[in-house]
Protein backbone atom coordinates (compact mmCIF):
# COMPACT_ATOMS: atom_id res chain seq x y z
CA UNK A 1 0.00 0.00 0.00
CA UNK A 2 1.39 3.48 -1.00
CA UNK A 3 1.60 5.96 1.86
CA UNK A 4 1.64 9.30 0.45
CA UNK A 5 3.74 12.26 2.26
CA UNK A 6 1.52 14.90 5.30
CA UNK A 7 1.30 17.66 2.38
CA UNK A 8 1.08 15.62 -1.19
CA UNK A 9 -2.31 14.45 -0.73
CA UNK A 10 -5.45 15.56 -2.49
CA UNK A 11 -6.34 17.61 0.62
CA UNK A 12 -3.44 20.05 -0.85
CA UNK A 13 -4.85 20.31 -4.21
CA UNK A 14 -7.26 22.70 -5.90
CA UNK A 15 -4.91 25.55 -3.73
CA UNK A 16 -6.09 29.42 -5.44
CA UNK A 17 -5.30 32.99 -4.87
CA UNK A 18 -7.52 35.31 -3.58
CA UNK A 19 -8.45 38.27 -5.77
CA UNK A 20 -7.12 41.07 -3.26
CA UNK A 21 -5.03 38.59 -1.49
CA UNK A 22 -0.83 38.93 -0.91
CA UNK A 23 1.36 38.32 -2.98
CA UNK A 24 2.71 34.84 -2.67
CA UNK A 25 -0.43 32.95 -0.98
CA UNK A 26 -2.19 30.25 -2.56
CA UNK A 27 -5.39 29.28 0.08
CA UNK A 28 -8.22 26.39 0.26
CA UNK A 29 -11.25 27.57 2.14
CA UNK A 30 -13.88 25.57 3.89
CA UNK A 31 -17.49 24.47 3.36
CA UNK A 32 -19.84 26.12 5.72
CA UNK A 33 -21.71 23.93 8.15
CA UNK A 34 -21.69 25.65 11.37
CA UNK A 35 -22.62 29.25 12.41
CA UNK A 36 -20.37 29.15 15.77
CA UNK A 37 -17.90 26.98 14.73
CA UNK A 38 -14.37 27.50 12.96
CA UNK A 39 -12.77 28.63 9.49
CA UNK A 40 -10.47 26.41 8.31
CA UNK A 41 -7.79 27.22 5.56
CA UNK A 42 -5.10 25.35 4.20
CA UNK A 43 -2.16 27.83 3.12
CA UNK A 44 0.72 27.49 0.86
CA UNK A 45 3.25 30.98 1.52
CA UNK A 46 6.28 31.50 -1.25
CA UNK A 47 9.22 31.68 0.45
CA UNK A 48 10.07 35.41 1.61
CA UNK A 49 6.91 36.97 1.58
CA UNK A 50 5.79 38.46 4.22
CA UNK A 51 2.51 39.99 6.34
CA UNK A 52 2.61 43.34 7.45
CA UNK A 53 0.99 44.18 11.44
CA UNK A 54 -2.65 43.07 11.72
CA UNK A 55 -4.47 40.99 13.84
CA UNK A 56 -7.68 38.59 13.21
CA UNK A 57 -11.05 39.04 15.19
CA UNK A 58 -10.64 35.34 16.82
CA UNK A 59 -8.51 33.17 18.36
CA UNK A 60 -6.35 31.43 16.26
CA UNK A 61 -3.64 28.48 15.77
CA UNK A 62 -1.49 27.72 13.08
CA UNK A 63 0.16 24.46 12.29
CA UNK A 64 2.71 24.54 10.25
CA UNK A 65 3.48 21.19 7.64
CA UNK A 66 6.01 22.48 5.66
CA UNK A 67 8.85 25.03 5.97
CA UNK A 68 9.54 27.76 8.42
CA UNK A 69 7.99 30.65 9.23
CA UNK A 70 8.73 33.81 11.69
CA UNK A 71 5.84 35.40 14.08
CA UNK A 72 6.97 38.66 15.54
CA UNK A 73 3.98 40.37 18.07
CA UNK A 74 3.29 43.81 18.75
CA UNK A 75 1.92 46.42 21.67
CA UNK A 76 1.40 50.02 21.40
CA UNK A 77 3.67 52.36 23.27
CA UNK A 78 3.17 55.80 23.23
CA UNK A 79 1.19 55.80 19.99
CA UNK A 80 3.29 53.06 18.30
CA UNK A 81 3.67 50.08 17.34
CA UNK A 82 6.70 48.35 18.84
CA UNK A 83 7.82 44.48 19.45
CA UNK A 84 6.25 42.68 22.32
CA UNK A 85 9.32 40.22 23.05
CA UNK A 86 11.38 38.25 20.80
CA UNK A 87 10.47 36.94 17.09
CA UNK A 88 8.89 32.88 17.39
CA UNK A 89 10.42 30.92 14.78
CA UNK A 90 7.77 27.69 13.83
CA UNK A 91 8.87 24.69 11.80
CA UNK A 92 7.56 21.65 10.60
CA UNK A 93 5.02 20.19 13.00
CA UNK A 94 5.17 23.12 15.54
CA UNK A 95 1.48 25.21 16.13
CA UNK A 96 1.49 28.93 17.09
CA UNK A 97 -0.93 29.93 18.49
CA UNK A 98 -2.61 33.90 18.72
CA UNK A 99 -5.16 35.52 21.16
CA UNK A 100 -7.94 37.60 19.50
CA UNK A 101 -6.86 40.90 18.42
CA UNK A 102 -2.93 40.33 19.45
CA UNK A 103 -1.05 42.38 16.70
CA UNK A 104 1.50 40.69 14.98
CA UNK A 105 3.21 39.90 11.42
CA UNK A 106 4.87 37.04 10.03
CA UNK A 107 7.56 36.46 7.15
CA UNK A 108 7.55 32.84 5.90
CA UNK A 109 11.17 32.30 5.77
CA UNK A 110 10.79 29.05 3.72
CA UNK A 111 7.84 28.09 1.66
CA UNK A 112 5.48 27.37 3.92
CA UNK A 113 2.23 25.01 3.89
CA UNK A 114 0.34 26.16 6.72
CA UNK A 115 -3.40 24.59 8.51
CA UNK A 116 -4.90 28.23 9.66
CA UNK A 117 -7.60 27.17 12.07
CA UNK A 118 -9.89 30.35 13.38
CA UNK A 119 -12.12 31.29 16.08
CA UNK A 120 -15.53 32.32 14.64
CA UNK A 121 -15.81 34.10 11.54
CA UNK A 122 -11.86 35.37 10.03
CA UNK A 123 -11.16 38.54 8.99
CA UNK A 124 -7.76 40.25 8.42
CA UNK A 125 -7.50 43.87 9.98
CA UNK A 126 -4.11 45.35 8.98
CA UNK A 127 -2.71 48.00 11.17
CA UNK A 128 -0.86 51.42 10.73
CA UNK A 129 2.69 50.69 11.04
Amino acid sequence: MAVLGLTNNGVWQHLRALEDGPEGLLIRGTLPVDANGVELMLEHWDQGTSEPKHYHPGDDMTIVMEGMMVVQCYRQQEGKWVADGSERVYRQGETAYLKAQQVHSVRYSEACKLVYIHDGQFDFIEVNA
